[in-house]
């Protein structure tokens, strides 16, 4: 196995087990401590879940996938902050819309060929990429892993 197909299996796995992890916290979170902040006048756990799925979700595009399927989620989980008065999904269908992006990235992460991993995404151009190729579709995957993980760390405060 060469080194480049190493490193993305590597990366993958790290995104697997951040993604374990937070499937782990949200199905142990009831319904009712959805609504609970992590931090005093923080934002809730219900937003954090909502903004991880949109986060995630525009990996598809970023990659040049396809659509998204939650960029409908994008007003009330990333361009605004939490408590913004904008209507939010139920907490079940949230919490459907979070596995159901999950199961669809990594249906999309398994196609990937080390080459179209080690590829420009599309937020770059060709001569950006030329100058830095470690811009990568890759270091996206390794910085939404990070993002994962962040808000995973403020949750687990809740």
């Amino acid at each position: 196995m060469e080194e480049q197909q190493i490193f993305v299996r590597m990366a993958i796995k790290a995104w697997d087990t951040q993604i374990g992890r937070a499937d782990k916290f949200f199905s142990s979170v009831s319904d009712e401590s959805m609504f609970k902040e992590v931090a005093p006048g923080k934002n809730r756990i219900i937003y954090l879940l909502g903004h991880l799925i949109v986060a995630n979700d525009s990996m598809i595009s970023i990659f040049g996938l396809g659509e998204r399927k939650y960029a409908h989620l994008e007003e009330a989980f990333m361009t605004h902050p939490d408590k913004s008065d904008l209507d939010m999904p139920e907490i079940s269908v949230l919490r459907n819309d979070w596995a159901e992006s999950n199961r669809i990235l990594s249906d999309y992460f398994s196609k990937l060929t080390t080459g179209e991993w080690m590829s420009r995404h599309t937020v770059m151009t060709d001569e950006d990429f030329a100058r830095d190729p470690g811009r990568n579709k890759l270091s996206v995957l390794l910085n939404r892993t990070n993002h994962v993980a962040y808000h995973l760390g403020q949750l687990v405060l809740a």
